[in-house]
């Protein structure tokens, strides 16, 4: 898809549920052919979004755009998009083959002609020799394989992902997020992909629109997110930032931006080493100070174990003007 004609736009788009607002009138555009990640804590609307956009769920006011229609209140099956589900929601009963080719078999095309394009989308995810098997008899990692290449089957211009690697271990979720953004790339049309995890959005997005308690905190690039948090949510959310108070401005440090001094300097805070944690290329010393919550720098593996600091030990903090965002 090229140019706007698949752009998704939300516009004051909120959902109730009785008295309580799980998503509050947010305006969102997400540009046709981009991999967008709705990142946020349990509880931040984010799910709530992507199930309105999917037609899962009714949007109590607002509008939903694809491609410049009105898709608010279309039925899912004729939106354009298409989920896949956190849980796959493979039917155990029917074989691969059969899972990925059940949407055209609902809207009535040939047995030969569904069994044609499921087995090309199989061989596209690398589960050509598999179609036979149910999925009782497939991995996790090859159950998602399946459960993508039926939700491409329909051809959506949208793809809608549900938290979908939540369920792999680790080693196979960093494998499975290259093959997610390969995917993306190759097939040139718009995922839009919900997560908890900053580290999965920070690899897969080229958008991220960080959300809490039902609004929208900041959408940006994942560097633009992580380098200029726009809030201290954004900035307590994302890791990695010392939140200080300096003066009548609230700023932002990045952990891996403070030096520890081992005697007193200008401008440098007094605070107390709580713990150190040992991260392999780096060593994350935890600061305690009266004033300051959630407070730690990053110290390299070679400069700590150089002279390592423990826990009772004072120390003084200090750090680059340059290296402090101002946060709204």
């Amino acid at each position: 898809m090229s140019g706007k004609q698949s752009d998704l736009e939300l516009i004051k788009v909120s959902k109730r549920y009785g008295q309580v607002s799980a998503v509050d009138a947010i305006d969102l555009r997400i540009p046709s052919g981009s991999y967008c990640c709705l990142l946020g804590p349990s509880g931040c609307g984010k799910t709530s979004t992507l199930r309105m956009i999917a037609g899962h769920e009714t949007a109590s006011d607002g509008d939903i755009l694809l491609g410049g229609r009105n898709i608010t209140v279309l039925p899912a099956a004729d939106r354009g998009t298409a989920m896949m589900f956190q849980s796959y929601a493979l039917f155990p009963h029917l074989t691969v083959l059969d899972n990925v080719a059940f949407s055209l078999k609902m809207k009535g095309v040939a047995k030969a002609d569904r069994h044609t394009r499921a087995q090309q989308l199989l061989e596209r995810v690398a589960m050509g020799q598999y179609a036979h098997r149910k999925p009782a008899e497939l991995s996790g990692g090859q159950q998602q394989r399946v459960a993508l290449a039926r939700a491409l089957i329909t051809e959506p211009k949208v793809l809608l992902l549900d938290e979908p690697l939540s369920a792999l271990d680790p080693f196979l979720r960093i494998r499975m997020r290259a093959e997610l953004k390969r995917w993306q790339s190759e097939l040139g049309f718009t995922f839009v992909h919900v997560t908890h995890s900053q580290e999965e959005a920070m690899a897969l997005a080229d958008q991220v629109v960080v959300m809490n308690a039902g609004k929208i905190e900041q959408v940006a690039t994942p560097h633009e997110v992580f380098n200029a948090p726009a809030t201290e949510f954004v900035a307590r959310f994302m890791g990695g930032h010392n939140v200080l108070d300096q003066g009548e401005d609230r700023i932002s440090v990045r952990a891996d931006r403070m030096r520890l001094l081992r005697e007193p300097a200008g401008g440098a805070i007094e605070a107390r080493v709580a713990a150190v944690e040992y991260q392999g290329t780096y060593v994350l010393v935890e600061l305690q100070h009266e004033a300051i919550s959630e407070f730690s720098a990053m110290v390299s593996e070679a400069d700590f174990y150089a002279a390592p600091w423990q826990p009772g030990e004072t120390t003084w903090v200090s750090w680059q003007a340059g290296d402090a965002h101002r946060l709204a």
